[in-house]
C-alpha cells in the first residue's frame, strides 16, 4: 500500500481516539482537542520526503472527519484520488488509473492503528507520548509505537492553539510524510452523504 494511503488512514484514526495520557501542556492540549472535536474540515498540503531528506512528491486537497469512524481525503493536485471510510471499509479511488480498492478497516492501516480506530484500545496503551515543545507556531507531541512490528517509527502531531496545525510520520524505510493543515473548521455540520462511496461505472474494483 502506498505511503499516502497509510498516512491518510493513520491520521484519521489518531483523531478518532480520545484517550491521551500525560501531564505536560502539549499532551493536555492534544487531549482537549481530541475530546472536543466531533467533526472537522481542513485544506491540506502533504509532502513525501525521501531518505536523503529531499521532497519527492507534494499533494494538495481537502480533509473531512466525522466521529465515529468516518473520514474522507479528497486529493486534488497534482492527481485526483479519494480515500473514504464508510461501513467498516476504506475505499481508495484513483481516478487516473480508473481503479477502486476496498479494504477492511483493520487491513488497510495495520494492526495497532486499526485497533485504535475501533476504539477498543486506548492510545496510552499503544504509544509512548513525548512533548516536543514549540517549533514555529506549533506545539508538538511525539507518539512512539510500543508494538515492535509497527510499520512506522513515530508520529508527530502539531497543534496551533486549540486546533490542528500539522503532522509528520516516519516509516521504517527512512521516508517522512509531512502534512500541513489550513482553513481548519472545527465541528461543522457535515452531510452523511459526504462519507458514502459508490464505485463509478467502468472502473476496476478490487475488494478484500
Amino acid at each position: 500500500m502506498s505511503k499516502i494511503k497509510i498516512f491518510a488512514a493513520l491520521m484519521a484514526l489518531l483523531l478518532f481516539n480520545t484517550a491521551v495520557y500525560a501531564d505536560d501542556k502539549p499532551v493536555r492540549q492534544l487531549k482537549a482537542f481530541l475530546k472536543n472535536t466531533k467533526s472537522l474540515t481542513a485544506d491540506f498540503k502533504q509532502v513525501l520526503i525521501n531518505e536523503a531528506g529531499n521532497p519527492i512528491q507534494t499533494s494538495y486537497g481537502v480533509f473531512y472527519l466525522q466521529k465515529p469512524g468516518k473520514f474522507r481525503w479528497n486529493y486534488l493536485k497534482p492527481f485526483q484520488q479519494e480515500i473514504v471510510s464508510t461501513s467498516g471499509k476504506v475505499w481508495f479511488y484513483d481516478t487516473d488509473l480508473e481503479q477502486v480498492t476496498a479494504k477492511k478497516l483493520d487491513e488497510s492501516v495495520g494492526s495497532t492503528p486499526a485497533l485504535l480506530l475501533s476504539g477498543d484500545i486506548s492510545l496510552e496503551d499503544n504509544f509512548t507520548m513525548e512533548q516536543q515543545g514549540i517549533d514555529g507556531e506549533l506545539m508538538w507531541v511525539k507518539l512512539l509505537p510500543k508494538n515492535q512490528e509497527s510499520s512506522f517509527k513515530y508520529v508527530l502531531i502539531g497543534l496551533n492553539n486549540d486546533s490542528l496545525g500539522g503532522m509528520e510520520l516516519s516509516d521504517n524505510f527512512g521516508q517522512l510524510t509531512r502534512i500541513y493543515f489550513s482553513n481548519v473548521i472545527l465541528n461543522p455540520p457535515l452531510k452523511p452523504t459526504l462519507f458514502e462511496f459508490k464505485a463509478p461505472k467502468g472502473v476496476d474494483v478490487f475488494s478484500d
